[in-house]
Order: structure tokens, then C-alpha cells, then sequence
């Protein structure tokens, strides 16, 4: 150990305070001992530092200091740019480094398992390739201040739904080559500072204290070097999470933790030996960041323009017909609350409080734009405002062009809710096709972090996404519909026709108790091109203002690298971005595997009629799978093909080679649904074959409740019910008004373990109470007239 002097000299009540937060952002210090305090803050697409650690109830959302709002995870990832996103990276380093922040509490790099997930915003891609080489870029920008980042959720936190206890029912080889594959790639290629534990459960444990997971995995294999820091509240049992070797418990509003820690020692259930070394770990991560205190300036009008050319470069157009964009000299109406109220960034812990806040509306007329606006609709989720509608019917209708900004409202993209719909509002989708019966030119301009269907898609002309872009989103999106910059971006997943399409659909959220895996590898496009599925838009589609010609595919291998190289050539009248896709595929094979996997990719700017070669390097790795009967990645010998495409969709280029490798690579017994790749409806027995064991109980006992299960999974017990329905009644109130922060403070409580409201300091409900609670619950009777009602409802909801 690095620090066994030092550790020798601590008390054993002072190792353990080193394992529980201070408060909400601080770890502990030791003064006698010169351990310091360093501070955390939220990312990634800004830094969400709270001014008061103190609030008067359970409602109150924090003000946070001013920040650049870059774009989020989602948004960046369409721009397929590396070193761009290491320079987003750097800039809110360095922002963190000049206000006292040592660790940042980001990237976000869990896989789009269903575009349902409402948090999809603050991750990168369906695909972990992409999700992991854009990790990388992120890590290294933001580590070169000397901040740590602290990547998450690990692993498999794929919902918000119940993701505070569901236990994720997944077979192994897809857990490692779909859900941990992008934090196996930033572990080693970046070496983050720290990994958060995410809440949910992974056969059965959850992820804080999950031996396999963490001790075995991360830091066995992948030979972690940094600390594991728990999601906020997601430690079930300290104890056993330093076992597994979790570092950090945060926050540290759990009462009797480092007691529990003493004592677990003292009795034998926890070796000292195993508390030293977590808390080496924990001295070696901050001495290395103790002296950030708030060092060094930043330009904040720098990083607003970073945040500016971050938006531009992931601007996606999805159609163009008849080149109505970019606009020219025309008579144009704008139509949409989102052209004066931007719609920029996800609601949650990540939410920025922003520098300077660009909009549409503005920005045209300052471009010197004549135009007719008018609203459209309302943000609300169920007001049709038929006043609003026919005024932009009748603005369209003397207007060469049309505008419409329109997308995902706040309350349909929020940590701890996700969608139940691909659809936008009803409001918004009418809007849209009356002003295509009036009006021949219409362009829809979208914010949305996530797929949505698109009803209309052949009756307008123009379809264009800025996602969620930041601070200066609006005035990106602008740039680009005018034809000051040329779209450039590509979609990082895929959109589908419907939510049926999805591979999932029958396995999401799941259930209250557990959410099964069945669709195994087939995610996203790997599960659409697999069985030749139509899709709206495919992975890595978007379209530009110029044409982009491949040409001249080269394969230079060896033992250990593939060298693929190629050249573009920009056959259009402009200058423009190209974003170049290289997959594999193997023919034949004695394993089931997707039909294609992202392996490569180089993104280039080209004058009109220029030319230049891109070589993609592949390494011998990349052709792996895990074998789950060896425990190990297996190379699969034959010919593989390499395919060079403009998307998953569309290969324009490719090549075959010759692998050799002495990996045996069988797998038998395994159902035809997998080898076809049709998981539409797998059955329990043969989703079990691949799984290896049974599959767990799916519905929760009512004889069997306990305090760690929530509000949320009880809720069909007589008092549960009574309890959920008053706060959900309550939550949509604030939903309905667009006020997501306060409606998403009511559904933590409601996901939360019931123990939390008696473990946290200071709480009015005691064990005793919940017991009490839990009683009557079991018997399922109709007695609301307990103590655990009347604190809940007096203490928090009527403050």
C-alpha cells in the first residue's frame, strides 16, 4: 500500500469516516493527519455546482451557480468528432479546476437500450464503440486539468423506471460486450480518476456492493487504478459494498454509517486488512486532487463559443427534399414556442444553470430575417390550444417557408421518469399536419434528446435536429437552417417507425421486481439490421449540402493491426464534413452475432472538389466476443468482411480478410431466436439457455415485503396504493405545468427504499414506525390512520 505509514497512524473511526460523504458534495477530511476535504460537482454537459447545501424541505430545488451549458452527451455524439469532445472535455476541467472542483461527476456512458430511457440525453449512443471511443475523448480532456472524472452509472442502468431497486436479469456475454464494454475501453485507454456505481441490481446484488462486478471485474481485470464512488443514496449495505470495494458512500445523510463500518470490524465480519486498502485507494485519489482550489481563470466567452461550435458540429439533417435548405432570400414564417424558449438540456442532476442563453427568435432577427411568428401550441401536456393553431395555420399561409420548432418538452426527457411513447405531444403532431395542408414548404426544426416517430415526415419537405444543444443550441440550429454552417452531424442511434419496432418493447421497464435482458446483443441497429427491419432513420445516417463519393478500399494486414484506408472525394459546390463508418462482419458463423458492428470511424472536412485518403486502424481485439464457456474473449477464425459505409444502412465500400485464431468457437444448444436474430417474443426457457440459471421471481410477494422495497413497488397493497396515488396526483400537477424538478422530487421519493426515510439523520420516522407500516401493508388492509402516513404527508408534502 502507498499509504500504510499514514493509515497506520488513523484510528479505526477515521478510516471509516473516510468511506461516507461529509454532506452532499465533500469527502471527509482528517485534520490532525492532514487528509484533506475535496468537493464533487455534476456533469457532464456543464458543471450544476448547488449555492447552499441547506434545504427547507424535500421540494426545494437548490440554485446552482452560473455555468456554460454545453451540449449533452446525446447532442455531442452526433457530431462523431473526437477530438471536439476532448475539447468540451477541457473546458469544463478547467471551469471545474478554477471553482474548487476536483471531481466531476461524468460522463454518462450507459447504452440506449431502448429510446424510452428518460436519461438517453446524457448518454452517448446505443452502439459501445461509439459510446467508448467518445468516452475516452471526454476522460482525457477533462483529466488533463487534473480533475477527475467520475464515469457512470455502472453498470446496466438502462431505465429510470424503479432504477432504484430493479434487478437486471441479463446473460453474461451480453452484459460484457454491450453494457460494460464502453467503461472497459475509457478504463484502460483513459484511466479515470473514479467510477460511480449505479443503483440498479445485477443478478440480485446491487451494484455498489456487487464483488463481481467491482472487485473482480474492474479491478481484477480491467485493473481499475481509481476509486468507486456510489450514485447518490445507491449504497444498500456499507458493509458489504467496501467488500466489493466501493471507496465513497455518497451523499453522507445516512445516519450510524461509519459506526456500522466500526463495528463490522470489531466483530470479525469486515477484515482490516480490506478497510486499509480501500482506504489507500481513497488517500491516492485525493492528495492527487487536493490542490484544486479553485486555481486559474477561464474565459466564459470562450467556452460559450466551444459551446457553440460543439452544437454546430452535431446538428443532424434528416431530409432535405428539393434543397429547401439552406433557406435563401425567402418570405418565412417561424412557428413555435421552442423558436422563444429553446428546449437546450435534460432535467436532473444535470441540469446547468446556463452562461447566456441563445434563442431563435432572436437570433433571426439579429441575422436581419424579416418574419411572421406565432406560438402554435402550449408546453402543457394535455392543452390543445385551438386559438394558437389557427393562428399559425393562417400565418403559414402567406409565407413561402416555413419553420416549425417543435420536440420533446421538458417533462418527456427527466432523470428518474422515462417516456411512455415515441410520440411528441398531440398538440405539436396536429400543428404540424394542418400547417401542411396550407403550406408546401414546411421544415420542422427539432430539439429532442431521444427518437421520436414523425407522422409527417413525408408531408414536409425538411427535417432538422439540433438535439439538445446547449446554451447556444438555438443559434447553432439557425447557423445551419440559413447556410452559415453546413450540417454535419450523424445520428448515434437508431430512430424507429414505431415503439413496437424496438427490440424490448416486450421487456421494458419490466416489472416491478425485475427487468429482463431477452433481446441479449440485439440492440439498436445491431437487432434492425439483423432481420432487415425498416427503420425511420438508421444508425450514423444524416445528410449534408454537399455529396460525398468512396473510392479505392485498401486492406493492409498484419498479426496484430488491419489497416483499412480509402478515399473520400467532396463532389458537391461546398465545403462539408464527412463522417466515414467502418463495420465488420462475419459470414457464417458458428456463434450468433449481429449482422454488423460499428469498429471505426473518422470524421473529415473537405473543400468542394477536394480529395483525401482516410486510413481506420483495427486491431485484433476488435473482432473479439466473449466466450462465456471459457470465461474469456475468443477470436472466431474464417473471412470476415470489412464494410465502409455512410451509415449502418448504407455501405458503399467493402473488402474481405482472413482471421486466423486457435479460440475453439462453439456454442451449442443455443434457440433459434438468437441465431436469427427474431427476440421479438423469447419464452423464459429459452431466454433461460442463454442465461445460464433461472430466471428470478418477476412479481413482489405482498407477504414478503420489506423496508427495502419502495412506495412505488408496493402500490398495490391497500395503503401503498393510497400513498402513490395522492403523490402522483400531485406529481402530474407539477408535470402538467412543466415543472419537472419538483414532480421529479415526489417520483425519488416514491422510488426510493422505504428504510431511507428512517436511516437518514435527524428523520422523524423511526425503524419502529416503518415496521409499523410494513405490518399493514402485509395485511393489505385499509388503515391510513398510522404514524408513517402522517409524518410522510406532514413532513414532506406539506411543507
Amino acid at each position: 500500500m502507498k499509504y500504510k505509514e499514514l493509515i497506520q497512524k488513523m484510528t479505526l473511526e477515521e478510516k471509516a469516516s473516510l468511506c461516507v460523504g461529509k454532506d452532499l458534495w465533500h469527502t471527509n477530511e482528517i485534520p490532525r493527519l492532514y487528509v484533506p476535504t475535496i468537493m464533487m460537482a455534476d456533469g457532464p454537459n456543464g458543471l450544476r455546482i448547488e449555492t447552499t447545501n441547506r434545504r427547507r424541505n424535500d421540494l426545494e430545488i437548490p440554485t446552482s451557480e452560473i455555468a456554460v451549458c454545453f451540449p449533452t452527451e446525446a447532442t455531442l455524439a452526433n457530431s462523431w468528432n473526437k477530438n471536439l469532445i476532448y475539447k468540451v472535455g477541457k473546458a469544463i476541467g478547467k471551469e471545474a479546476l478554477c471553482k474548487g472542483i476536483s471531481i466531476l461527476l461524468g460522463p454518462g456512458v450507459n447504452i440506449k437500450r431502448s429510446p424510452l430511457c428518460g436519461r438517453n440525453f446524457e448518454y452517448f449512443s446505443e452502439d459501445p464503440y461509439l459510446a467508448g471511443t467518445l468516452g475516452i475523448s471526454y476522460v482525457n480532456g477533462v483529466q488533463e486539468n487534473g480533475v477527475a472524472t467520475c464515469v457512470k452509472h455502472f453498470a446496466a442502468n438502462n431505465q429510470e423506471c424503479n432504477r432504484r431497486l430493479i434487478d437486471v436479469v441479463i446473460d453474461e456475454r451480453t452484459l460484457r460486450e454491450i453494457y460494460l464494454k464502453a467503461f472497459e475501453m475509457i478504463v484502460k485507454e483513459a484511466k479515470p480518476y473514479s467510477i460511480m456505481s449505479a443503483y440498479d441490481r445485477i443478478d440480485g446484488i446491487y451494484c455498489s456492493d456487487n464483488k463481481k462486478l467491482i472487485n473482480d471485474i474492474l479491478y481484477s481485470e480491467w485493473n481499475f487504478e481509481g476509486i468507486v464512488i456510489t450514485d447518490w443514496s445507491a449504497e444498500d449495505n456499507r458493509v458489504e459494498g467496501i467488500k466489493a470495494g466501493t471507496a465513497i458512500e455518497m451523499p453522507g445523510n445516512r445516519a450510524g454509517i461509519k459506526e456500522q463500518i466500526v463495528e463490522a470490524v470489531k466483530n470479525g465480519d469486515l477484515e482490516e486488512e480490506r478497510l486499509d486498502e480501500i482506504v489507500d485507494k481513497i488517500l491516492n485519489i485525493t492528495f492527487k486532487l487536493a490542490d484544486n482550489k479553485r486555481n486559474g481563470k477561464y474565459s466564459e466567452i470562450e467556452d460559450h463559443n466551444l459551446a457553440l461550435e460543439a452544437a454546430e458540429d452535431s446538428v443532424v439533417l434528416l431530409k432535405n427534399e428539393d434543397n429547401i435548405l439552406p433557406i435563401k432570400n425567402k418570405k418565412i414564417a417561424i412557428i413555435g414556442d421552442f423558436a422563444i424558449n429553446p428546449r437546450y438540456q435534460g432535467a436532473g442532476s444535470a441540469k446547468v444553470n446556463p452562461y447566456k442563453l441563445e434563442n431563435a427568435y432572436n437570433y433571426f432577427k439579429e441575422l436581419g430575417y424579416e418574419f411572421d411568428f406565432a406560438k402554435g401550441y402550449e408546453r402543457s401536456i394535455s392543452n390543445n390550444n385551438d386559438e394558437l393553431l389557427q393562428e399559425a395555420v393562417e400565418v403559414c399561409k402567406n409565407n413561402e417557408v416555413v419553420l416549425i420548432f417543435a420536440g420533446l418538452t421538458e417533462i418527456e426527457e427527466a432523470e428518474g421518469l422515462d417516456r411512455n411513447s415515441l410520440d411528441i405531444s398531440k398538440s405539436q403532431n396536429k400543428l404540424i399536419e394542418e400547417i401542411c395542408k396550407v403550406n408546401n414548404n414546411v421544415v420542422v426544426v427539432l430539439s429532442n434528446g431521444a427518437p421520436i416517430t414523425m407522422p409527417w415526415k413525408d408531408k414536409v419537405k425538411g427535417i432538422i435536429t439540433g438535439y439538445l444543444g446547449g446554451e447556444t443550441g438555438a443559434k447553432a440550429i439557425v447557423n445551419c437552417i440559413v447556410g452559415k454552417v453546413n450540417p454535419s452531424g450523424k445520428l448515434a442511434e437508431t430512430y424507429p417507425i414505431k415503439l413496437e419496432d424496438t427490440p424490448c418493447y416486450n421487456n421494458f421497464p419490466g416489472t416491478d421486481v425485475i427487468v429482463e435482458y431477452k433481446e441479449a446483443i440485439y440492440v439498436g441497429y445491431r437487432y434492425y439490421d439483423k432481420i432487415e427491419k425498416d427503420v425511420l432513420f438508421p444508425f450514423g445516417y444524416g445528410l449534408s449540402y454537399t455529396n460525398f463519393m468512396y473510392s479505392n478500399l485498401k486492406i493492409n494486414q498484419n498479426n496484430t493491426d488491419i489497416e483499412v484506408s480509402f478515399k473520400i472525394k467532396n463532389i458537391g459546390n461546398v465545403k462539408g464534413k464527412e463522417i466515414a463508418q467502418v463495420y465488420i462482419s462475419k459470414e457464417n458463423s458458428n456463434i450468433y452475432r449481429a449482422k454488423k458492428e460499428l469498429k471505426g470511424f473518422e470524421k473529415i472536412e473537405l473543400e468542394s472538389g477536394e480529395e483525401k485518403e482516410i486510413v481506420v486502424h483495427l486491431n485484433k481485439d476488435l473482432f473479439n466476443y466473449y466466450d462465456v464457456k471459457s470465461k474469456k474473449w475468443s477470436i472466431e477464425s474464417g473471412k470476415y468482411k470489412i464494410l465502409v459505409g455512410k451509415s449502418s444502412k448504407d455501405i458503399v465500400l467493402e473488402s474481405e480478410i482472413d482471421i486466423e485464431s486457435n479460440d475453439i468457437c462453439e456454442i451449442n444448444n443455443v434457440p433459434e431466436c438468437y441465431k436469427t436474430g427474431h427476440i421479438e417474443n423469447v419464452r423464459d426457457e429459452d431466454f433461460e439457455k442463454i442465461l445460464g440459471k433461472t430466471i428470478p421471481n418477476k412479481h413482489i410477494n405482498i407477504s414478503e415485503i420489506t423496508d427495502a422495497n419502495s412506495l412505488e413497488q408496493i402500490r398495490e397493497t391497500k395503503i401503498g396504493k393510497y400513498i402513490y396515488e395522492k403523490e402522483m396526483k400531485r406529481a402530474n400537477i407539477f408535470f402538467e405545468a412543466q415543472n419537472v424538478d419538483k414532480g421529479y422530487k415526489i417520483i425519488q421519493r416514491l422510488q426510493k427504499p422505504i428504510k431511507r426515510f428512517y436511516e437518514k439523520k435527524n428523520a422523524k420516522i423511526t425503524k419502529e414506525i416503518v415496521d409499523e407500516f410494513i405490518k399493514i401493508a402485509k395485511e393489505n388492509v385499509e388503515n391510513y390512520d398510522i404514524e408513517f402516513v402522517k409524518l410522510y404527508f406532514g413532513d414532506y408534502v406539506n411543507k
